[in-house]
């Protein structure tokens, strides 16, 4: 039996990849620790990328990554499975059955022990509770909800186009998910009217509801001033104050009675931690479901049990809900876990604010960066979508290393020549 440290990794998003990828490739290659990493899902997607996803710009056959190739190369182990329960006490983790798309099971209920359990389980849309929601809208969390979310796109596309009639579609949150979507939309119809397919862009009516004064709250204000006044430019409609209290088959019901009629209504507001989490009856918790952590990134009270990313809430001082902190928290507690398994104290989290990126299709793009920005106009919103660019770049650089993520980049680059630059099929 082998008396090697045993790590797990729950979720395989950008910190869970991450983390499980750099303590791999150096206690588990140098046979130190042994390190597994599950998830419910066979494949890792850079969320920032689910709304291309969504309307079909982006294939996403070509930028997800293997779990299980990772693994092979990266000296760590892969469970398929949802987190189904934690027993602190045996330090166990229960896996939940794997099953088929006809519901039928490939593989039962398994028990995985621990040494340290690293929890990276992410975030969902919060609908809070309004009536309609869950049963009415799209979300966009994962790589499933995207899929399903563009099926239904094309299918409205081609429906609208057939019946010469137009196609109302209305996202709910103006943070950078709904407001990136929305251009998405434009910029997939855009591209398809080159393949003869007929739909003009008056025929797409996108509506953005926001329940806050402003578009990209988290950004400055000019920033939200020149998006808006570049999404109306595209035809968008954009509706700030609207509080939406329900929604039902043809669209919103807002707070003054009102409606907006939709056909697709996508939810994008909002941030809950998973509903994982809940299986940690034991913790502290967040009001928003997240786990509790001390600056070392270890819950409140459990040493062995660590959270990162979304599902995590800095007790003393909370960081943003982005895939910078993720990768940031990643980072440091991955090159950290040597010396702490070696007894070592573990350096307390910091983190830094490097700028923020919002892109608009090829239409236009801002950043941030401390109190300054940029973008806007054709070069300088170039230069901000390209740093939106960078920032998958550099993930791919984590995950793969400089030589595959190089050839991943050059590969990328002949796929935009050979295939449609939108999906069609």
């Amino acid at each position: 039996m082998s008396d090697r440290f045993r790590f797990v990794v729950v979720g395989g998003g950008i910190a869970g990849m991450e983390m499980a990828t750099y303590l791999g490739n150096t206690l588990g290659r140098s046979g130190q620790a042994d390190v597994t990493l599950i998830d419910s899902s066979f494949f890792h997607v850079w969320k920032p990328m689910l709304h291309e996803f969504a309307a079909g710009t982006i294939p996403n056959d070509r930028n997800r990554i293997s779990f299980l190739a990772q693994a092979s190369r990266k000296s760590f182990k892969f469970w398929p499975g949802a987190l189904a329960g934690v027993d602190r006490t045996a330090r166990t983790v229960a896996l939940a059955p794997l099953q088929d798309e006809d519901g039928d099971i490939l593989l039962e209920q398994r028990n995985l022990p621990y040494d340290a359990l690293i929890v990276s389980i992410g975030s969902r849309a919060n609908d809070f509770g309004i009536p309609g929601i869950a049963e009415h809208c799209r979300f966009i969390d994962n790589l499933t909800e995207a899929d399903g979310f563009n099926a239904d796109f094309r299918s409205l596309v081609l429906q609208a186009i057939g019946q010469s009639s137009s196609l109302q579609i209305a996202i709910v949150g103006g943070g950078a998910t709904g407001v990136e979507l929305a251009a998405e939309l434009h910029r997939a119809l855009d591209l398809s009217s080159s393949y003869g397919l007929g739909m003009d862009r008056a025929d797409l009516h996108v509506t953005l509801l926001e329940a806050g004064p402003r578009i990209l709250p988290a950004f400055p204000e000019a920033v939200s001033v020149e998006s808006r006044r570049q999404l109306e430019a595209l035809g968008i409609t954009v509706h700030t104050s609207a509080q939406v209290t329900g929604a039902d088959a043809d669209g919103f019901v807002l707070g003054d009675g009102s409606r907006v009629e939709a056909k697709l209504k996508v939810w994008a507001a909002g941030v809950k931690a998973s509903t994982a989490t809940a299986l940690f009856t034991d913790l502290e918790h967040s009001r928003a479901g997240q786990l509790k952590v001390r600056p070392t990134l270890q819950t409140t009270l459990d040493d062995r049990i660590f959270a990162l990313g979304d599902c995590s809430f800095i007790r003393d001082k909370p960081v943003p809900a982005t895939a910078q902190a993720a990768r940031q928290q990643a980072r440091h507690l991955s090159r950290q876990m040597k010396g702490w398994i070696a007894g070592k104290p573990i350096a307390p989290f910091r983190y830094r604010d490097r700028g923020a990126v919002v892109s608009l299709g090829d239409y236009n793009g801002w950043g941030t960066l401390g109190k300054y920005h940029f973008g806007g106009g054709p070069l300088r919103g170039l230069s901000a979508r390209l740093g939106h660019d960078m920032l998958y770049r550099q993930h791919q650089m984590e995950i793969y290393g400089p030589v595959r993520a190089l050839a991943a980049w050059g590969a990328d680059q002949l796929d935009e020549f050979v295939r449609p630059s939108v999906r069609l099929d």
